[in-house]
């Protein structure tokens, strides 16, 4: 891939998950690193160079990445956050990623060059790249840009997204998507603006969309009780996911505390500091919901 920017010299290298996310390193000139994890900072570029860079999806302000197994689709995956989100989910355990500027500006073919380093582990495990976040679609140039790339190293690609920039991603950046993870918070209007601060609308309509595109997803929702375990917001999300031919999958994500740190460090409101993750009991009865639609549930 050729780009229009230089690039740095090479380096060495939903919503809420199962797993603790890592943080971010230092921003350039704040006492340390020149690089994300062994991926190059851009910090040579001029604002006018970034702008321009982020326009044409050269540049994306990356959060962090990780190598996972069993997490965030098949395989052994290198899963890279973007930063930056416009929901603001009251269970998020990546608030660091909300917002844009807790990023650091990467740019596409210094990523691509880290992941061209790991193909041979994603062919013996069936993985690829998952691109996450905060919100992949808030920087669709960017993930465009970056899963072309992928798909000519011949890596799976994975997005894993709200939904709710369904809009921004056109055809041919779904066209590079092997697997989307589709994120669904709640199933009722009330329950979603509660949980997101928005509307659901635009996550269905994008689910549809992937369902006529014939785009392989998995429906992913976060059990929270006292938030998002009356059946009245979980049936119409079973109802839904078994409407969509292209959904051959459904994960139950239990809820988990292991963010509350975080919020607390960047100074935010964490409504959620007393809620129990749920039990044993309640997660297998919500399976149970997708499950009498002829869902395929972990």
């Amino acid at each position: 891939m050729t780009t229009t920017l230089a690039a740095t010299a090479p380096g060495a290298g939903l919503g809420q998950g199962t797993v603790p996310r890592p943080r971010p390193a230092a921003r350039p000139g704040q006492g340390s690193a020149v690089s994300l994890s062994g991926i190059p900072v851009a910090s040579h570029l001029s604002r006018s160079e970034l702008l321009l860079g982020q326009r044409t999806g050269e540049v994306g302000s990356v959060h962090s990445w990780e190598l996972v197994t069993a997490v965030d689709g098949p395989g052994t995956r290198m899963t890279t956050f973007l930063a930056g989100c416009p929901l603001r989910c009251l269970y998020c355990h990546n608030p660091d990623t909300m917002t844009a500027n807790r990023g650091l500006p990467v740019l596409a073919d210094d990523l691509l060059a880290r992941i061209s380093r790991y193909r041979g582990v994603f062919a013996a495990t069936g993985g690829g790249i998952t691109l996450s976040g905060g919100e992949v679609l808030q920087q669709p140039a960017f993930a465009r840009r970056v899963l072309r790339g992928a798909k000519n190293l011949g890596v799976h690609t994975v997005l894993d997204t709200s939904g709710f920039l369904g809009r921004n991603a056109d055809d041919a950046l779904l066209a590079d998507v092997d697997l989307v993870l589709l994120d669904v918070k709640a199933g009722d209007e009330t329950t979603y603006r509660r949980v997101t601060g928005r509307s659901l609308a635009p996550t269905l309509e994008f689910g549809r969309r992937l369902d006529a595109l014939g785009i392989q997803t998995w429906i992913r929702f976060v059990l929270v009780p006292g938030l998002t375990d009356d059946p009245a917001t979980i049936e119409p999300i079973a109802d839904y996911a078994a409407s969509l031919a292209c959904v051959s999958r459904v994960e139950v994500l239990p809820f988990h505390q292991l963010g509350r740190d975080k919020w607390a460090e960047l100074g935010l409101d964490y409504q959620l500091a007393d809620t129990e993750p749920p039990s044993a009991a309640l997660v297998a009865a919500v399976k149970e919901i997708f499950g009498s639609r002829g869902l395929t549930t972990y």
